[in-house]
């Protein structure tokens, strides 16, 4: 079998080593060449084409984005990003999901990176990850990625201030938005009702694009609560919920717990921690050990909740790797809920819904831009009405007829 050819980006002369020898170690890779910024890792791209780029995020003369940016239009190739344990990284990380990078590794903290090969298994899995994707959905992902570059043109050229819209006062018209900016506010409901219905969504490898073509499609007045379980490493989390929270009409915010599962309010499960409801509503955050290596893992979440919501949850399995979500979605079937799964034709790894699909627990299985509209067909649908769980209201306003209020 051949082996997977990586080039490795990196401006530090002690990672770009690293690698080559960590990843020059795994028998299914061979390293092709390093480059010392963006310019080197384009032109290297052109004469040695390899299967997948390793690429920093921060690199003098053209950084990691920027690099991507001209990649994914010059020559479109499989990117792993590597990227660092800051707030700036993580907006920028997923920026890189955005405009075409498969998936990224947060390098370690430590002086000179010293313990890079804590994150060794983690990046070999997502290189042979990407590596694996299929040219079709490779594509689709590229297209994906060339089509938000346009956008963000757009948006970038409305957002220069000119003559008649100037930045230091007057009308803000066409002006770019940052993610999260004052979005929670015109989100926010009073009263806020405690949620009779909950969807819990499962993602990883493709998954923050995912989320936003799924959380763009929801409505404002979606009927149920909806608890995210992505991926992610701590750090990344609260940039992932900003930027939903801007996506879409429902206000979506980083768990904590001090939350209660209302309707129409998403809550991203944070890195690092896996996220469980009470009986009451109530969400609590574990550090548990990683179920299925991951940690918040999909199958923590849903054998909580299944006994609890019962025919009132519905569960969705969108893109990425391995097999998180499959027992969990078990537990959603014996207690009498719901399961969508993500097509093949439209994962970016079809790893998570094939397990679920495999194992005869989906009810549907869709296409990603189908999906939202089917869950808010379900979470309408009259048989959901009845009861659900005894939720903690104890800050409760007087409730409307037949449900519940938290109170802001």
């Amino acid at each position: 079998m051949a082996r997977t050819r990586v080039l490795v980006v990196d401006d530090s002369a002690f990672m770009r080593h690293t690698l080559n020898r960590m990843l020059g170690a795994i028998p299914a890779l061979e390293v092709v060449g390093a480059a010392s910024d963006g310019e080197e890792g384009l032109r290297l791209t052109r004469e040695l084409r390899p299967d997948v780029i390793t690429l920093d995020v921060e690199m003098a003369v053209l950084d990691g984005l920027a690099m991507l940016k001209r990649l994914m239009l010059e020559t479109p190739t499989r990117v792993v990003m590597l990227s660092g344990r800051t707030t700036e990284n993580a907006r920028l990380s997923l920026d890189a999901l955005e405009y075409g990078a498969i998936d990224f590794v947060p390098k370690p903290s430590g002086p000179l990176a010293i313990d890079i090969g804590q994150i060794g298994d983690e990046l070999v899995r997502k290189i042979e990850a990407a590596a694996a994707m299929t040219e079709a959905a490779f594509l689709r992902h590229c297209q994906t990625a060339v089509r938000n570059l346009a956008l963000a043109g757009r948006e970038a050229r409305a957002a220069t201030p000119t003559a008649d819209r100037p930045l230091d006062g007057g009308s803000t018209a066409g002006l770019h938005v940052l993610p999260g900016t004052g979005s929670a506010r015109r989100h926010r409901r009073t009263p806020r009702i405690a949620a009779r219905r909950l969807v819990v969504v499962a993602s990883s490898t493709g998954g923050p694009s995912a989320l936003q073509v799924l959380v763009k499609g929801l409505p404002s007045t979606l009927g149920a609560a909806v608890a995210i379980v992505q991926h992610m490493p701590p750090g990344f989390t609260a940039s992932l919920a900003a930027r939903l929270d801007s996506a879409g009409t429902l206000r979506c915010a980083e768990a904590t717990s001090e939350d209660v599962l209302v309707e129409d309010e998403i809550l991203v499960a944070p890195g690092d921690r896996h996220i469980i409801s009470s009986t009451r509503g109530r969400i609590r955050l574990v550090r548990l050990l990683p179920v299925n290596g991951v940690r918040p893992a999909a199958d923590v979440t849903l054998q909580s909740v299944a006994p609890i919501w019962r025919e009132r949850l519905l569960c969705v399995v969108l893109t990425g790797m391995g097999v998180d979500a499959r027992d969990g979605a078990r537990a959603v079937k014996l207690y009498g809920g719901t399961v969508i799964a993500q097509d093949a034709a439209t994962a970016t790894i079809y790893g998570m819904p094939r397990a679920v699909v495999e194992a005869g627990l989906a009810d549907v299985v869709l296409p990603l831009d189908q999906i939202a509209s089917w869950v808010a067909a379900w979470c309408a649908a009259p048989e959901h009405e009845a009861t659900g769980p005894e939720l903690d209201c104890t800050d409760r306003a007087a409730p409307p007829a037949g449900r519940s209020a938290v109170a802001s």
